[in-house]
């Protein structure tokens, strides 16, 4: 197996004897003995595994440990809460406002907490219900976690803080690993190469941030017998922001996207905050949600309704395709043998754009349904254009284009709208399940373009604004 090479503490690690699918997490409480870093839901929701991961480029994130392959770490410099201190005992000054703040009570979500916040420290960022949110804590809730946050937020970031990034430099090397014949994974940084190494080895599976194939370990207890890690892909994490176009590689994080695009389209950059937890947002990747083909990523309803173009690639080979053509049904995508995806481009504007997301938890929740709707209304009042795409009303994501062509045309009045609401039963027979059931989604799809009605007309939408 190949080795790995990593800062853990501080201190440089060289490991070459686990396996492709050992976690960070299990690696740091069975290899390492750093129990601090807890094993709570094992799927990414939870926070209580957190670890902080410095990549070569200086940029800071706070992970989920038990989603995080070792492979991915390679390179990287990473601090468990043992690690958070100065190696002289000082305490950093998150934990010690949570000592005198009272953040902690049983202490099992406590090192995860104490990791994020170090994390936030580290960037200057000041937005704690946000960062927060993808720690759970049972006991104290989280008025004293977040006093506590407040508190440190002014302190100076502790000069061993610092440190990772400058030894970095010294461990750091961008070669390819080879991909043996006896070897169970490829780490490329070449895209030539790797389109050239996915066509010949086209059921490999590719793993950019982990989130989902991670729980195919986690949970799922599968066996990968050939992976490719795309994380040293610079190729891949390409983003551009033109006047009239926007180009997104497949592996931009979530977080990353929402940072660039979040003044263009500030109901997308909302949608992206729910998008998981904190932890899932800098890990996730733009190309995962999509190519994973789920009939319930909040994405693809979005970009569909912008007019997003998928750009695939299959060795030499590149064809271009409208994104809502990629998905044909429930479990199939128009992907070619040896496929994958390289890049997403949409047209800049969308100046109606809206996207609404339902689900049961406000935060860290999988849809119920998400509608994305994007209308252009002339100065008469009528409806010049229009595109409308929902997930979780079907086995895809899938424009609704019987209520399109019920408002293109027409004046947008609340009676267009009620008359257009009801051809959402020839677009969509959504399936009734956990989440919720096929009446309330259709009533939902109903109330959602009524809401959009109101909500380009200036009146208040935001259910957390809602007030008697």
């Amino acid at each position: 197996m190949t080795k790995i090479a990593f800062l853990l503490n501080g201190t440089p690690v060289n490991v070459d004897d686990v396996a492709p699918t050992q976690t960070v997490l299990d690696y740091l409480r069975d290899f390492e003995k750093l129990c601090g870093t807890k094993e709570g839901c094992n799927e990414g929701d939870c926070g209580a595994c957190t670890v902080m991961v410095t990549d070569p480029t200086g940029q800071v994130r706070a992970l989920n440990a038990c989603l995080l392959f070792m492979p991915q770490i390679d390179g990287c410099a990473v601090r468990s809460v043992e690690g958070i201190a100065h190696p002289d005992g000082t305490p950093h000054p998150v934990q010690s406002a949570m000592i005198s703040r009272h953040g902690s009570q049983c202490g099992f979500c406590t090192p995860g907490f104490v990791v994020s916040m170090a994390v936030a420290h580290a960037q200057g960022a000041q937005d704690h219900d946000q960062i927060l949110a993808g720690n759970l804590c049972r006991c104290t809730g989280y008025a004293p976690i977040i006093r506590a946050a407040v508190a440190a937020q002014s302190a100076p970031v502790p000069p061993h803080m610092h440190a990772d990034h400058g030894l970095l430099a010294q461990l750091h090397t961008e070669k390819a690993v080879e991909a043996a014949e006896d070897q169970r994974y490829y780490h490329p940084t070449s895209l030539d190469d790797f389109a050239n190494w996915y066509f010949e080895n086209p059921k490999a599976t590719l793993i950019a941030g982990a989130t989902d194939v991670g729980l195919w370990v986690t949970k799922g207890l599968r066996d990968l017998p050939k992976i490719a890690f795309l994380g040293k892909l610079k190729a891949l994490q390409s983003l551009e922001i033109a006047d009239d176009h926007i180009s997104v590689g497949a592996g931009v994080t979530i977080a990353q996207l929402k940072d660039a695009i979040g003044d263009i389209y500030p109901s997308f950059g909302q949608l992206l905050s729910r998008y998981g937890s904190h932890q899932v947002r800098q890990a996730a990747t733009l190309g995962g949600n999509i190519a994973n083909g789920s009939p319930i990523g909040d994405a693809p309803p979005v970009l569909i309704a912008l007019g997003a173009r998928l750009h695939l690639r299959q060795g030499k080979r590149r064809r271009v395709l409208n994104l809502e053509d990629y998905f044909l049904e429930y479990g199939r995508q128009d992907r070619l043998v040896g496929e994958f995806v390289e890049k997403i481009t949409w047209p800049r504007a969308a100046q109606n754009l809206r996207c609404y997301k339902v689900s049961k938890r406000r935060d860290q929740d999988i849809s119920a349904l998400c509608g994305a709707f994007n209308l252009e209304v002339n100065a008469q009042g009528l409806v010049t254009a229009g595109r409308i795409a929902f997930g979780g009303m079907s086995g895809t994501p899938k424009r609704a284009r019987f209520v399109e062509t019920a408002l293109v045309g027409h004046p947008w009045t609340a009676q267009t709208i009620e008359k257009a609401a009801q051809a959402f039963t020839q677009d969509f027979t959504p399936l009734s399940d956990l989440r919720a059931s096929s009446a309330y989604r259709e009533t939902t799809a109903h109330n959602l373009l009524v809401r959009y009605f109101n909500d380009l007309a200036g009146k208040s939408i935001d259910i957390s604004e809602v007030t008697l």
